[in-house]
């Protein structure tokens, strides 16, 4: 009997049996830890937008509701507080950028109003404080007082405005300095005052001498611009006086710029030899006249001559309103570039005169309404204003005006908006 065959297979099945004894066993799935008593695990539900609701404001001529982002406390604030961050002597709104020795000018004395009075209505003691401190090195005896302007110009001399205000809003405060008034009033009494030999001539000898017989001021030179510039200067120091000879003087300036400059249609020359309507130059004039009418007594022998140019301009700035409620460079001109400090001039012109009664609200209302939206739609997200015409000067030439440059932050844009926005805040009736 041959018994190797049946061993050989015992052994075989031994080492089959041994192989699969060392060889790794498939991995099992985990088997989940015991639940942990305690409230179920719940999966925080999806959030859901809420629709999109349309402002529908009371009456197309309202002035109190806004859409999202359009409200004068948002607007306002945030262009304040951009001129905060700008360096001084900048004419755009650059924040971060060094300047050297560069002086102020007139647009920043604009904004730097703007600010303050938007800071005054919204009781924002902090901003106030901000802006006065973004001054205080530019006084007399300051580290910055090389800014200070020096021409005897009314380009220059409207930087005493912003030493006025500031007396103004700190009067009975504990912060109160009188060195502001003196500087604020040195400057408006200047500018009645002699000219210095250097000060270049602005009008013919004939002329100058006229202007000097009649009691105006020796920076007269009737250009548009000056019904802001000058105006404000006397103003204000009115407003921190109480002095009569500052409006008496500033109403006798404007009713002469008022029949040398304003036409039939209601519109305003850049200068008697410059025939042109020239956006900012006849906002300018525009918010010129409103501050005026703020602060003009009923009883003024001149309210009625400058109420009825206030309103015989706030009637052609309603013909020339474009469907966007934008104005455009050249005002009567539709093919010009709608250009956006004019229409911010223009809508705290509207806004003031409905504010105060002088203007129908039911006819002008609506166009305020639509200037101020069609204004703020040319802020960008840096808080800069869009589409603002470059600083200009006069000359006889249409195509000049309809090429001028379009700047982003420069401050003729900003300040006017924040005036605006200061306007559609206050309570005036």
């Amino acid at each position: 009997m041959n018994l190797q065959r049946p061993t050989l297979l015992c052994a075989s099945l031994l080492l089959a049996i041994a192989a699969n004894a060392q060889a790794p066993t498939p991995a099992q799935p985990a088997t989940p830890p015991a639940t942990q008593p305690g409230p179920a695990a719940t999966t925080p539900p999806r959030r859901v937008p809420e629709p999109y609701k349309a402002t529908i404001p009371p009456s197309p001529g309202d002035l109190t509701v806004w859409p999202r982002g359009v409200s004068p406390q948002e607007v306002g604030k945030t262009l304040a507080e951009h001129f905060v961050k700008t360096p001084l002597g900048e004419t755009v709104a650059y924040p971060g950028r060094t300047t050297q020795g560069q002086n102020i000018g007139y647009p920043e004395v604009c904004t730097w109003y703007g600010a303050l009075t938007f800071a005054e209505i919204t009781h924002d003691d902090a901003l106030r404080d901000e802006l006065i401190a973004r001054f205080a090195p530019v006084m007399p005896g300051g580290p910055e007082a090389s800014r200070t302007p020096h021409r005897h110009h009314v380009d220059d001399s409207i930087f005493g405005v912003v030493p006025l205000q500031i007396a103004i809003q700190t009067k009975d405060q504990s912060n109160y300095d009188p060195r502001y008034l003196e500087v604020g009033q040195s400057w408006a009494d200047r500018q009645w005052g002699p000219v210095t030999p250097e000060t270049p001539a602005e009008l013919p000898p004939a002329d100058a001498a006229a202007v000097l017989k009649a009691g105006l001021s020796p920076e007269t030179r009737y250009w548009v611009d000056d019904m802001y510039m000058l105006v404000m200067l006397q103003l204000e120091a009115y407003r921190a006086t109480g002095d009569r000879k500052y409006l008496d003087r500033d109403a006798k300036e404007m009713v002469s710029y008022l029949d040398r400059l304003q036409q039939p249609n209601g519109l305003f020359f850049h200068a008697p030899d410059v025939k042109y309507f020239w956006g900012r130059g006849d906002g300018w004039f525009a918010a010129g006249m409103a501050e005026m009418l703020r602060s003009l007594p009923a009883d003024h022998p001149d309210r009625p001559r400058i109420l009825a140019g206030y309103k015989l301009m706030m009637a052609a700035l309603l013909k020339y309103q474009g469907a966007d409620g934008m104005w455009r460079e050249l005002i009567d001109h539709p093919e010009a570039w709608p250009e956006s400090s004019s229409s911010a001039m223009f809508s705290f012109a509207l806004i003031t005169g409905v504010k105060h009664g002088w203007l129908d609200s039911a006819t002008y209302a609506p166009a305020a309404r639509r200037g101020w939206i069609g204004v703020v739609g040319y802020i960008d997200q840096n808080h800069d204003v869009t589409q603002v015409c470059t600083g200009t000067g006069k000359l006889d030439n249409m195509q000049y005006y309809l090429d001028r440059k379009r700047e982003t932050g420069n401050l003729h844009g900003q300040a006017p908006v924040i005036w605006a926005a200061t306007a559609l805040l206050r309570d005036e009736k």
